[in-house]
């Protein structure tokens, strides 16, 4: 089994996909208006087999904006992953080390959806 797409309540479509591929980088791989009244847009974090997807009509995206909690980005290096957020105007907060190697930093998309870019020192290169 893989994990390949996590749906978020979101309030609205254009604004999500501003925030998840201008400002986080993701690549939009779906938006579609498969009939009346719906429309499905899906966004893949670069290197990642799972995806996030968001959009209306359907009721995989009824929930409410801004519940989802505890998504993890896991980067190489936060410190730089960090500050690349910062520089594209995502407002991050400061880094965490919760020992053993793991250190992370809390962020949210414009509805409160929220996420931890974590760091684990030894989940680096090819293998992971």
């Amino acid at each position: 089994m893989k994990l390949e797409l996590i749906p978020l309540p979101v309030s609205d479509v254009d604004r999500a996909i501003d925030f998840y591929e201008g400002r986080l980088g993701f690549t939009k791989d779906v938006d579609v208006r498969p009939a009346e009244g719906i429309r499905v847009v899906q966004l893949t974090p670069e290197g990642s087999g799972c995806s996030v997807g968001f959009g209306t009509g359907l009721d995989v995206y009824a929930g409410e904006p801004g519940s989802v909690r505890g998504l993890h980005l896991v980067v190489d290096d936060l410190d730089a992953a960090r500050a690349e957020l910062v520089r594209r105007g995502v407002e991050v907060g400061d880094i965490h080390d919760f020992g053993g190697g793991v250190r992370g930093a809390e962020f949210s998309d414009p509805d409160g959806n929220g996420f931890e870019l974590q760091e684990m020192a030894w989940r680096r290169g090819a293998e992971y």
